[in-house]
């Protein structure tokens, strides 16, 4: 099923309406990070680290949830290696790659600004919409997700 001119300007508003927004939130959020500890890259690394149950993951597919750049990634890791938040291992199925792991201090601090992130995000995202529209704005969100991945596996 082809898609008419007129669908491609709407998926294109629609496009640069979510694009704009999410840009928009992220530099809100950046600028009322809560911490002096970590910064806002810093903790969208421990923040994914901390969604997976053994708080590791490899390197490369770190990559793939984070917002940053690969070569950003590997020195943001290995800032957070030094500081002792997080630890860096082999990989016993990749000899050349590495798995990093959240520690248990990495993750106390993580928890600690999660708990100030989320009363931000809470303030900015519940100011705007009704808990209804949050909760369409999540399936919706979900289903471009999940269709845009489908779409170019």
């Amino acid at each position: 099923m082809g898609v008419r001119v007129a669908d491609r300007a709407v998926a294109v508003s629609a496009w640069e309406a979510l694009f704009r927004a999410q840009v928009a939130i992220m530099r809100g959020l950046a600028a009322d990070f809560p911490s002096s500890d970590i910064s806002f890259n810093e903790y969208d690394v421990m923040f994914t680290l901390s969604r997976r149950a053994d708080w590791r993951l490899r390197l490369r597919d770190l990559n793939q949830h984070v917002l940053l750049t690969q070569p950003s990634v590997s020195r943001l890791v290995d800032r957070l290696v030094s500081r002792g938040l997080l630890r860096k291992l082999g990989d016993p199925e990749d000899r050349r790659g590495a798995i990093i792991e959240l520690t248990t201090p990495g993750f106390e601090l993580f928890r600690r600004v999660a708990a100030l992130h989320m009363a931000s995000i809470t303030e900015r995202l519940g100011d705007a919409l009704s808990e209804a529209e949050l909760t369409q704005l999540t399936e919706l969100c979900d289903r471009l997700r999940t269709g845009a991945a489908s779409n170019h596996a």
